[in-house]
């Protein structure tokens, strides 16, 4: 992938997709195209076709689809898998269809099972029950991988499938009820502390263990395999620095400056309970993520506290 490539980002209102833009722009990267027009519904297959039979991209980035935490997933379980369901399929035929040079499928850490061995590598996937409370979303996602795969092995289309950890940054949705921890404990910590209130209490018990990654350092990630990548193996992008739910709020809570008691509540729900991803493969091959989390802790911070979520 080259500077002149003509470059497509399927899903670029979407945190990781606005994250790539950003990043492959100032890369120097000359043709993201469709960049100035509207972009098609990932479930509209005839709006997808039609948009890459006009701008027939060399390379894409299949981020379409939304996603969403724990609340989210519970209240709208349909909607988010048929999404992505959706989304990946149209996606992946039409880009088939114009023989695409290749294209990078995002999935995500929640595809893993819910009591997987630490930590996940992909021959684990498929292999126990997932977590109950993103189950359909996760199944949706571990349909697009494999599609990629099918694709391969039927028409030697060259599709590879990436699962990051869980991504923050300061493109994120703040909203308390679709937001995932980073940016969910970012406007509760927040807004707590403009409240003037001397103790926070947080869904769940704080003790699972989450694997984190800055959206730049993604980006990073995705732009070196699509330029490198030449196996067909799926890869774990993570910044190989897990963190408990207890101890990413304390960090947050240090970045904002609330100096209140932190509890926890919990009734309330987990989700699974741990999740390290295994990057040695993309760490093998070259890439590292260049953001300590505190930086990017910060960094996002900045950018939520100046929005008007921060003032609601």
């Amino acid at each position: 992938m080259g500077l002149d490539s003509k470059i497509w980002v399927a899903g670029r209102t979407t945190l990781a997709g606005k994250a790539l833009v950003k990043r492959l722009a100032a890369l120097g990267y000359r043709q993201l195209v469709g960049r100035d027009t509207a972009e098609p519904d990932g479930m509209n297959g005839a709006a997808v076709e039609r948009h890459l039979e006009l701008f027939r991209p060399e390379f894409i980035f299949a981020f379409a689809g939304h996603s969403a935490g724990i609340l989210a997933n519970q209240r709208r379980p349909a909607e988010l898998m048929r999404e992505n369901l959706l989304a990946a399929s149209h996606i992946l035929e039409s880009a088939y269809r114009i023989g695409v040079k290749k294209l990078l499928y995002l999935a995500s850490s929640c595809i893993y099972p819910r009591l997987c061995p630490q930590p996940m590598r992909p021959e684990h996937l498929m292999t126990g029950a997932l977590e109950p409370t993103s189950q359909s979303y996760a199944t949706a996602k571990l349909t697009g991988i494999e599609l990629c795969r099918a694709y391969r092995k039927q028409y030697g289309a060259s599709f590879i499938s990436v699962i990051p950890a869980d991504v923050f940054g300061p493109e994120d949705d703040f909203d308390p009820e679709a937001s995932h921890v980073v940016p969910a404990l970012i406007q509760k910590i927040h807004k707590t502390k403009t409240e003037g209130s001397k103790t926070i209490t947080l869904w769940g018990s704080g003790e699972p263990v989450r694997d984190f990654i800055f959206s730049r350092d993604l980006a990073d990630a995705c732009i070196f395999l699509m330029s490198h990548w030449k196996g067909e193996d799926i890869v774990n992008i993570s910044a190989h620095q897990p963190h408990s739910i207890r101890n990413i709020a304390h960090l947050i809570a240090e970045v904002i400056g609330y100096k209140g008691e932190i509890r926890f509540d919990m009734k309330s729900p987990d989700g699974t309970p741990e999740k390290r991803l295994d990057a040695a493969s993309i760490f093998e091959a070259g890439w590292r993520p260049a953001v300590k989390i505190q930086d990017a802790l910060r960094e996002t911070y900045n950018v939520f506290r100046n929005s008007s979520m921060a003032q609601l």
